[in-house]
């Protein structure tokens, strides 16, 4: 099997999976509790979300990675970690760069958050949003066989893309419509006070 096309793969497990952990993250922001609402079941929502998270950055680190191996395009160290001057797709590339680099600092800040505090590791997880539309815009404007031909958005792995990209805005829109109908956080301290 063609590198490239492995290469291929895996950025589409890593869509899969980044789109998942994106959407725990917004339920987790929820305070969703899987005992109480549906599935009724104990679900260990966070220990999900570390999972998707480190295997979503392995796959996003396997595939630039595989684009090192022999093919018909030859990319150097460099310019995977520095796509500005990369051989196929520099700029599209760019974004695959800086989406992969904040995931990197997402997550190993994620496993030091007890070291960093609460306040900062929460301003740095915050980058997820930044990260989201970096992914998106490589995963949908990448040509997939890096032969220059046009982007056909219809092909199979273009839909995934963009079913994922729907889900998380969707998501996003559901989150942010969540916050909007929340009290203000001194109603929350007034009905415990009354309640008590």
């Amino acid at each position: 099997m063609d590198p490239i096309e492995l290469s291929n793969y895996a950025g589409l497990g890593a869509i899969g999976l980044l789109t998942l952990n994106i959407l725990i993250g917004l339920l987790l922001a929820t305070k969703y509790n899987p005992v109480r609402q549906w599935p009724h079941r104990r679900v260990n929502t966070v220990k999900l979300h570390n999972f998707t998270g480190w295997t979503a950055l392995a796959l996003v680190l396997v595939h630039p990675a595989l684009l090192l191996l022999p093919n018909r395009v030859d990319f150097t160290l460099i310019d995977l970690l520095y796509p500005i001057n990369a051989p196929k797709q520099p700029v599209v590339n760019t974004f695959g760069a800086g989406a992969a680099y904040l995931l990197l600092i997402v997550v190993i800040t994620s496993y030091f958050r007890f070291q960093i505090g609460r306040k900062w590791w929460k301003r740095i997880h915050f980058t997820t949003y930044a990260l989201f539309p970096l992914y998106a815009i490589h995963s949908i404007l990448t040509e997939p066989a890096l032969k220059d031909r046009p982007i056909d958005y219809l092909d199979g792995e273009k839909v995934f893309v963009e079913l994922c990209v729907l889900a998380i805005v969707i998501a996003i829109g559901a989150r942010v419509r969540w916050q909007v109908k929340q009290p203000p956080a001194r109603v929350h301290r007034e009905k415990k006070k009354l309640a008590a």
